[in-house]
């Protein structure tokens, strides 16, 4: 039933929908449970490329058996709910952003702890924070951590007279992915030019790496446009909230 513990059914369901790409939160809607149930369960038991109906309802009652209601898992810590906010609305944001971010590719985990870092307003966090908001393993979060590093989607960074390190994300986090993914068409622009060449623009083959340079090259240089065109607004709305026009600005 809705709300109470998985049953036997339920974990074959899972196990079906992912093998069909589907995320946490989907699946978390087809068995009316919220997508943190589904990301627990499927965590626990292996993740998404091991996870076995049966293997999981056998664990379920090993971990029942050894410690009774102790195997309950911790309720979800509620992101940050502060201005008014509704800490249900915000929890089922959360979920939805972390159930997409898994589906676009990024490693489940991975998706956890960046979806925590962008919904907190001051968008940094401890390890400690991410691990008790989490409820993970701190290993757990130093590998997602160290993987956003390496795409260059966090910092690091340690605040005055403080000894702890926090990782933190910022406005810029989505452009310097789409930067980066312009770099790689980059790579792919020449790669593709020199393939035409290779095969010959007139064979099949050829044309068909030159359609690849015309399309990847529209792409930058859209991009490239819509990047400079955000700018030139963030750059507007900053003027708009400096010092001197505050102080002019009447009561």
């Amino acid at each position: 039933m809705p709300g109470g513990r998985l049953t036997g059914e339920d974990r074959r369901h899972i196990a079906t929908w992912l093998a069909e790409g589907l995320g946490y939160a989907e699946i978390g809607r087809r068995l009316g449970r919220p997508a943190s149930t589904v990301m627990r369960e499927v965590t626990r038991n292996g993740g998404p490329g091991e996870y076995a109906a049966e293997r999981a309802q056998e664990a379920t009652r090993d971990r029942a058996r050894r410690g009774g209601q102790q195997a309950r898992p911790p309720a979800p810590h509620t992101p940050d709910t502060g201005h008014g906010r509704d800490p249900r609305a915000v929890r089922e944001f959360t979920e939805s952003f972390t159930g997409l971010l898994a589906r676009q590719g990024m490693p489940p985990m991975v998706s956890r702890v960046l979806a925590c870092l962008y919904t907190t307003d001051s968008g940094a966090l401890t390890a400690a924070e991410l691990v008790q908001r989490l409820d993970v393993s701190p290993a757990s979060v130093s590998h997602a951590v160290a993987w956003l590093e390496e795409q260059g989607m966090l910092r690091r960074e340690r605040l005055p007279g403080e000894r702890r390190e926090r990782y933190a994300v910022d406005d810029e986090l989505w452009l310097r992915s789409l930067l980066a993914a312009a770099r790689m068409n980059d790579v792919l622009v020449a790669e593709s030019r020199r393939g035409a060449e290779v095969l010959g623009a007139g064979t099949p083959a050829g044309a068909r790496f030159e359609a690849s340079v015309e399309l990847l090259s529209l792409v930058n240089e859209a991009l490239g446009q819509a990047v400079e065109q955000w700018r030139r607004r963030l750059a507007g709305r900053d003027a708009g909230r400096s010092p001197g026009r505050d102080a002019d600005a009447g009561p």
